[in-house]
């Protein structure tokens, strides 16, 4: 465990702290005794001293809070992100700041948080690529999912939806699938994460395409992609492309998850249009640096967990098929690791790197 991280989430606080029981020490008549000063920094600045000042501190929140978004505005996350920001800010008694930053396949924003210090107030809005995709493609990944960050909770899960611009003829899978081995030097995919690029390349591994890889910064900058016919499909999350499927812009050909989504009936999934074994989704969970105090990730998951229940949220949710959570976050770091353990094993058949 990472206790540095600790130290500096709390090192203004401490300062003051000390400053002030110091302060007292030093009140005439009381003469202070030199070993005293030094074993009452020593224990203020301890791992364990910052973990006690922290926990017990009723106060907290003090200021706003910054979610950390790994993409770019617009995207399936962002957009979620920032309804459960609005909502859970409210019981809170703080601000929540939407910070986004999108690049290098969600790797800025994760690390940036893992960095930061853990006190709370920063807080990583992890989608499933950056947190399990890229650990099983990244052989140098500046950061563990696993060892430098407490899971706060699940947000929500969803399928992906491999979607195509409506002007394309093709209405199926197995169309689709013919349409490519027509054109394999015209056609295409769009990625952010890695668990985007690992979904369509196992695709390509079980029908047997050649869709080239073009990289985007967000979901929502490839859906508008697809629109704009400068790539063949992309397997999106939800957010982004719930609205070009009801406007009639976007058709989806499958889900991939086991069963066919509430949001979209008529859409078939993957094993039922002919692709066996690719039955799974995404997520979206909050994670802060680890060594966070525990009574502050309580405070963390309790208020999202009430912004989550919300009426008006869970009717946002389901608009865009993702399926509301709040898992505990015990519960949570088993699923992150099974996800990873699963995408570990994809990208070795693949021979997927991104390094």
């Amino acid at each position: 465990m990472n206790w540095r991280h600790a130290q500096n989430a709390g090192l203004a606080r401490l300062i003051g702290g000390v400053a002030l029981r110091l302060l007292a020490a030093l009140r005439p008549p009381r003469r202070v005794q030199p070993l005293a000063v030094v074993l009452l920094l020593l224990s203020a600045l301890s791992p364990h001293g910052a973990h006690a000042q922290a926990a017990a501190d009723p106060t907290w929140p003090v200021r706003p809070l910054h979610f950390l978004v790994p993409f770019a505005a617009g995207g399936g996350n962002d957009i979620i992100a920032r309804v459960l920001a609005n909502r859970m800010s409210e019981s809170l008694g703080q601000a929540i700041v939407i910070d986004n930053k999108p690049g290098a396949q969600g790797i800025i924003a994760t690390e940036f948080v893992k960095k930061s210090p853990a006190d709370g107030y920063t807080v990583l809005f992890g989608p499933s690529g950056p947190m399990t995709a890229n650990p099983a493609t990244y052989q140098h990944l500046p950061y563990s999912t696993l060892r430098d960050f407490a899971p706060v909770t699940m947000i929500g899960s969803f399928s992906l939806i491999l979607v195509v611009n409506s002007a394309l003829p093709v209405r199926t899978v197995q169309e689709l699938i013919t349409y490519a081995k027509a054109h394999p030097d015209s056609i295409n995919y769009g990625s952010t994460t890695a668990l985007f690029q690992l979904t369509s390349e196992l695709f390509n591994q079980k029908v047997g395409t050649r869709f080239s890889h073009i990289p985007y910064k967000s979901s929502g900058d490839f859906v508008n992609a697809v629109l704009a016919n400068e790539i063949t499909i992309a397997f999106s999350d939800p957010p982004p492309a719930s609205g070009p499927l009801r406007a009639g812009r976007l058709r989806a050909l499958a889900v991939t998850t086991p069963q066919r989504q509430p949001e979209w009936p008529d859409v078939p999934t993957l094993a039922e249009s002919g692709v066996p074994d690719m039955a799974f989704g995404g997520w979206m969970g909050l994670f802060v640096p680890i060594g966070t105090p525990a009574p502050i990730v309580k405070r963390i998951r309790d208020d999202m967990v009430k912004a989550i229940a919300l009426p008006d949220v869970r009717e946002r949710f389901a608009s865009f098929g993702v399926e509301p959570s709040g898992m505990p976050g015990e519960e949570f770091a088993k699923i992150i690791a099974a996800d990873i353990a699963r995408w570990t094993a994809v990208a070795k058949a693949g021979h997927i790197t991104a390094d």
